[in-house]
């Protein structure tokens, strides 16, 4: 199985991150855009700056950058609608939270 995201739950992010949250279904995804439209979290780059900043990205992990390195966006409006307390650590460490 292939580890990049899929083109298809990139471009239904909305409609997967709406049905999760209709369904109290706790939802992630490796796109920071997946929390920005309305899904629980969203851990990664934003897709196009990862884009641009691909050669950045290489060099770093080529040169031993750690997996916790990368960036981690919450959605506390999500995890309140599912009845969810995201641990204070995890907020902190977060890069973004969307209140």
């Amino acid at each position: 199985m292939e580890n990049a995201i899929d083109a298809f739950f990139i471009q239904q992010r909305r409609q997967i991150a709406e049905l999760a949250t209709k369904h109290r279904l706790p939802s992630i995804s490796a796109s920071a855009e997946y929390a920005m439209a309305g899904g629980l979290i969203g851990y990664g780059q934003n897709l196009a700056d990862y884009y641009r900043r691909g050669a950045t990205y290489v060099d770093k992990i080529l040169k031993g950058a750690k997996p916790a390195d990368i960036a981690l966006v919450i959605n506390k409006k999500t995890a309140n609608a599912l009845s969810l307390n995201i641990p204070q650590s995890l907020l902190i460490g977060a890069d973004r939270v969307i209140e």
